[in-house]
């Protein structure tokens, strides 16, 4: 049954990875009107990166409309720029057609962008030009060690392999004088009056999820899945070589061919879990410092009663 009470507003459900968010959208499809789904999910916005990304198949979508799946090549850098005029031109767009608008995913900055009056810093070709240099010849955990030092905070929501990020982060202290955070937008009333909603798991249950994730995720042929990618171009690709997952198994291929045996498969099912419980601290920190963010228990047997009753009875602001 099909229950609303107000015009529809967008929601934005965010969280760790592994806690359960696309299902709970389809959860939330049957209970709501008009929900079209919103990626917020940085890696899934690539062609091909299905398994690694746990990325719903079409068939186990229930027939709800998602949006920016499967946009870029692997080869192409995903930006927040592009990001936040694409996702807030399919929010509008479902928002105009009277539907509900559930942005998914555990992108931090890219969800901020979404609902928040996010804009980017201008760049300096010279000292972009002189960083990218410094990358190239020290590696970027040289530079994220720096940026530690100038701006913690900003070090840490970046991983130090991400060294386009790390880039930019001192790109834009330098040209600014001020740390990166400074040029995001405090939080203040989300645009279009998005609700965000957070879902966790308590630490031990959802590690022991993440195991099972990759056990399948493997299974399932992730080795397989980064194969073909790479004759598509995938070590070429600035931001899609660097998921976890991806980037375990590439390194697994360069360093035991082609076939790599099943003690490396090992070791890289290993760091998989390891680099997916750093993100997960990551996310969490992230999304737990804003305070507009209602939590929910992801293991609560009433877990999409409570989020429909909270998308029912938070009114739109007029």
């Amino acid at each position: 049954m099909i229950e609303t009470a107000a015009p529809p507003r967008p929601i934005a459900l965010v969280g760790p990875t592994a806690t359960g968010k696309s299902d709970l959208a389809l959860e939330l499809a049957a209970r709501l009107d008009g929900v079209e789904v919103v990626n917020a999910d940085a890696m899934q916005l690539y062609r091909g990166m299905d398994i690694g990304t746990a990325k719903l198949p079409v068939d186990a979508r229930r027939g709800v409309p998602h949006h920016l799946l499967d946009v870029l090549e692997v080869t192409e850098t995903a930006t927040v720029a592009a990001y936040q005029r694409d996702a807030r031109a399919a929010v509008d767009d479902v928002l105009a057609r009277g539907g509900t608008p559930v942005a998914v995913g555990g992108s931090g900055l890219y969800v901020q962008a979404l609902v928040d009056d996010l804009r980017f810093p201008g760049t300096d070709p010279a000292v972009r030009t002189r960083l990218e240099a410094e990358l190239a010849d020290v590696g970027p955990a040289a530079l994220h060690a720096r940026l530690a030092r100038v701006d913690p905070d900003a070090a840490a929501g970046i991983l130090p392999s991400n060294g386009r990020r790390v880039v930019r982060a001192l790109e834009v202290v330098e040209i600014t004088g001020a740390p990166f955070a400074a040029s995001l937008p405090r939080p203040g009333a989300p645009r279009r009056g998005t609700l965000l909603v957070g879902i966790d798991r308590d630490t031990a249950a959802l590690d022991a999820r993440i195991e099972a994730r990759v056990d399948g995720m493997l299974a399932a042929g992730l080795l397989d899945e980064v194969r073909s990618l790479v004759a598509r171009g995938l070590r070429d690709g600035e931001t899609a070589s660097r998921a976890v997952g991806y980037r375990e198994l590439l390194e697994v291929l360069d360093d035991a061919g082609p076939d790599p045996d099943p003690e490396a498969l090992a070791e890289a099912r290993r760091r998989i879990v390891v680099a997916t419980r750093r993100l997960v601290r990551r996310q969490r920190s992230w999304f737990r410092r804003d305070a507009r963010v209602r939590w929910f228990d992801a293991s609560s047997p009433t877990l999409v009663d409570d989020v429909v009753t909270l998308a029912r009875d938070v009114a739109p602001p007029s």
